[in-house]
């Protein structure tokens, strides 16, 4: 493990504390709702490979900073991606690290969805293995809305989750999903009452690391090939498309008139 990430430092975008065998790794945003600048979005993209370099983790639970789980993609990263063809390219690089990182980890990950899990924090939700969610929290991908392709994990992903036709009608068009919904449709495990997921996700991890190792690794392992498949046959075009969204005239025009919302 990487040390500077150990413990809960404020300073660091992303930390992983130690409970015995449960790693928790927590998005450290918390004053920009744990939206990914580039700092954590490369945090994001190294950490599961340290994760599967410790000889001591059985479980692994992901959770936000604060009331929310992660708010996606920092406007301002996004801005730069626009103008900046090395920080696209770097960024999109990135993003398929995370997708396979979080596919191939050996430890099972449990998402506590301690608040709203939006673009990214939709996909990293999507990509967990067990995923509790709070009663207040809710999941958006407004990936398409905002004028940019859904291609880090969710267009990916949900179809092996939920029906086609659910999928479609979520990534399309970005509306929420409450916690109660996203549980019926089959992207969530089970609803927990507010304040409670990340206690409930060390419990379930504790779970997991008593059982036998070996058996956990690879049954995880088989029960993700269809997963790992799905990426490999997907996600470069996918990647590929969502990086040509950037230049696109209706995008520009959507990021530009947040940001503006959001200084004003």
């Amino acid at each position: 493990m990487n040390d500077r990430r150990k413990g809960a430092d404020p300073e660091q975008a992303l930390t992983v504390a130690a409970d015995g065998a449960v790693r928790i790794v927590t998005l450290n945003r918390p004053q920009a709702f744990n939206a990914a600048d580039e700092v954590l979005h490369g945090e994001l993209a190294s950490i599961w490979s340290e994760l599967d370099a410790d000889p001591e983790a059985r479980a692994i639970v992901l959770t936000g900073a604060g009331g929310a789980f992660s708010g996606g993609g920092d406007l301002h990263l996004l801005q730069r991606m626009t103008h900046n063809a090395e920080v696209r390219a770097a960024i999109m690089a990135e993003a398929a690290d995370i997708v396979r990182g979080m596919a191939s980890v050996r430890a099972p990950i449990i998402a506590a969805v301690n608040g709203p899990a939006v673009g990214l924090g939709c996909s990293l939700a999507s990509m967990s293995d067990i995923v509790l969610v709070e009663e207040q929290a809710y999941f958006a991908d407004p990936h398409v809305a905002l004028g940019l392709v859904a291609a880090d994990g969710g267009a990916v992903l949900w179809p092996l989750l939920t029906s086609l036709l659910r999928a479609k009608e979520y990534i399309l068009l970005g509306d929420r999903l409450s916690a109660a919904d996203a549980v019926h449709i089959g992207v969530a495990n089970r609803v927990v009452p507010t304040g409670t997921s990340v206690d409930a996700a060390v419990a379930l991890g504790h779970r997991v690391a008593a059982l036998p190792p070996q058996a956990v690794r690879e049954t995880k392992a088989l029960l993700n090939q269809a997963v790992r498949n799905a990426v490999d046959l997907l996600l470069p075009g996918a990647l590929a498309t969502e990086s040509a969204s950037f230049d696109e005239p209706a995008f520009r025009a959507n990021l530009e008139h947040m940001l503006q919302r959001k200084s004003g």
